[in-house]
């Protein structure tokens, strides 16, 4: 994560039906079998909670957050949270922090206002809180954190990867196409010019394993037409060129179309783009 040679880990999601206990033994597995990190993303459950959990049962591997949804946490408790995630690790902890979706947040009956605005602003109370910075005469006066907590920011977009890059230790993309990643890692690099820092990335890849290539091929197709409900993704794969796609998904989803129907409309060209698939041999390449 730190050096210029690529590390590879996995991450795990609580939109699954997966329970703690397997996650747990996800994390061990990956540990034996020598992946450098595993991460748990924010859906239906606490995902610093349950990175904790799975680095109380490991003893080497990274774990953190990819990403925790900063509208599910005061900022004091974000950095506090993380803080007993290090302690409880030995310093194997890793806080990914993003601004979720609007029509997810809405449902809860949060208010998104200026996500942006407020991404940055809870990335740096997190990082002074961590530092011990805050109101030094108040009972809740923050101690600093006894690890170095890397703090990475989601971002998809030019601006949020501006945040990433102000603020946060690196960038955390999602779903971006390849081809756009470039764009994104500059406007990174571009905003820590005034810090000591060479921004990091830590990117999440669907991946779809089968010795059937068509098989995960359109394996991959249905995850990202599960995705492609969402705003943010049409507009970042929009920007990426598959402008025709994204208009064709917005009507079907508009129309109450079945994920299958859109999943028929999904290219072979965004599948490469974005995901991972195909026999092991062949995934090794991908990522490659």
């Amino acid at each position: 994560m730190d050096s210029n040679k690529p590390k590879l880990g996995i991450v795990l999601s609580t939109v699954t039906d997966s329970s703690l206990e397997e996650m747990i033994e996800l994390g061990g597995l990956a540990e034996e079998k020598g992946f450098h990190s595993v991460y748990v993303n924010e859906g239906r459950g606490d995902a610093i909670g349950c990175a904790t959990a799975i680095g109380l049962k490991t003893k080497r591997i990274i774990v953190g957050t990819n990403i925790a949804n900063i509208y599910f946490r005061h900022p004091f408790l974000t950095a506090q949270s993380a803080r007993t995630a290090a302690e409880l690790t030995n310093g194997r902890f890793v806080l990914g922090l993003g601004m979720s979706h609007r029509e997810l947040l809405k449902r809860l009956g949060i208010e998104m206002g200026i996500a942006r605005e407020c991404l940055a602003n809870h990335t740096a109370v997190v990082l002074d809180t961590l530092s011990g910075k805050g109101d030094s005469n108040g009972p809740l006066s923050p101690q600093k954190s006894r690890y170095r907590i890397p703090v990475y920011v989601a971002g998809n977009t030019v601006e949020s990867a501006a945040i990433a890059g102000a603020t946060g230790d690196g960038l955390m993309p999602y779903l971006t196409p390849r081809s756009h990643l470039p764009t994104l890692l500059k406007a990174t690099e571009n905003a820590s010019i005034s810090r000591p820092l060479s921004p990091n990335c830590i990117m999440s890849i669907p991946t779809f394993i089968s010795d059937d290539e068509e098989a995960a091929r359109s394996a991959a197709k249905y995850n990202l037409a599960f995705f492609a409900q969402l705003p943010n993704y049409r507009r970042q794969w929009r920007r990426a060129g598959f402008k025709h796609v994204m208009d064709q998904i917005k009507h079907l989803y508009d129309d109450q179309a079945h994920r299958r129907d859109v999943a028929a409309v999904v290219t072979d060209a965004l599948v490469e783009e974005v995901c991972i698939f195909g026999p092991t041999e062949q995934c090794c390449k991908q990522i490659e």
